[in-house]
């Protein structure tokens, strides 16, 4: 699980004295710990999800500063928390996985309907994937 992962990350770092990493990966644990209480049970995809809006929150903090240090900082989190997630497809492997949808998707109506096969050809797959990628692949195959 990877709650545990975490936990045991978290161990590694203090052991070691990474601070820094001990520090997100604690915060990032506390978030686990309250959804898993919430809900009663954390599985993989929920805890991923609460990886990424950590995430995602520290790309919008690192946006609006000046300082460097703290964009820093939030940038060695966010690589600390991404070592964590399931490796995602890059647009080379996401085109290549879409091969054999290529007709489907060239021919959907609108950008909408052939990032939606896009989507459900990856998703019968089992392959992760980042959203925007898939759409910039999408819009690469249509000719836009």
């Amino acid at each position: 699980m990877l709650i545990d992962d975490v936990k045991k990350r978290m161990i590694d770092a203090m052991k070691a004295g990474r601070a820094q990493e001990k520090e997100i990966l604690r915060v990032a644990l506390g978030d686990l710990q309250l959804t898993q209480s919430r809900t009663g049970s954390l599985s993989d995809d929920e805890a991923v999800k609460v990886l990424r809006k950590i995430i995602k929150a520290n790309d919008e903090t690192a946006a609006v500063t000046s300082d460097e240090a703290v964009k820093a900082k939030l940038a060695e989190e966010n690589r600390i928390l991404s070592e964590l997630l399931p490796q995602t497809l890059d647009q080379a492997q996401i085109k290549a996985a879409l091969a054999p949808v290529d007709e489907a998707i060239r021919n959907a109506p609108n950008a909408g309907a052939a990032t939606g096969v896009a989507m459900k050809h990856l998703k019968s797959t089992g392959a992760t994937v980042d959203g925007k990628d898939v759409a910039q692949v999408v819009a690469a195959l249509r000719g836009g």
